[in-house]
């Protein structure tokens, strides 16, 4: 069976409505595309997200599947969710991984690369 091909990618977006600065408090919404360049189905089974915000705070998300679902992805089909996070600064960072689980059952894990949480006009 050939090496599993998974392209992910993450647009995020402020929320200045869900957001009080007044506790120190930042909401991002992000929005992740997963397409399965591969030549099999494969299942997200769950997902792993390292946060860290600008004083260096980390804190670490895992659990099963995304937005309640772990999605079957067709060779040539691309899964997309919004999801969100709250960080305790205006700007902070995202990574991780998806486990995934190929048509021959075989775990694989695939990585997430880092990515920024910011409100705008807070980096120059």
């Amino acid at each position: 069976m050939s090496e599993p091909s998974v392209l992910i990618t993450v647009e995020t977006e402020y929320l200045p409505e869900n957001t009080s600065s007044k506790e120190d408090k930042y909401a991002f919404a992000y929005c992740v595309s997963i397409t399965n360049n591969g030549s099999s189905s494969i299942q997200l089974l769950s997902r792993y997200w390292l946060i860290t915000d600008a004083n260096g705070h980390k804190s670490e998300v895992y659990g099963d599947g995304v937005v309640g679902e772990q999605p079957h992805i067709k060779p040539g089909q691309k899964y997309r969710y919004v999801s969100g996070a709250m960080i305790d600064t205006p700007v902070g960072t995202m990574e991780g991984y998806y486990e995934m689980k190929n048509i021959d059952g075989s775990i694989f894990k695939s990585p997430i690369e880092v990515f920024s949480l910011f409100v705008p006009g807070s980096i120059h």
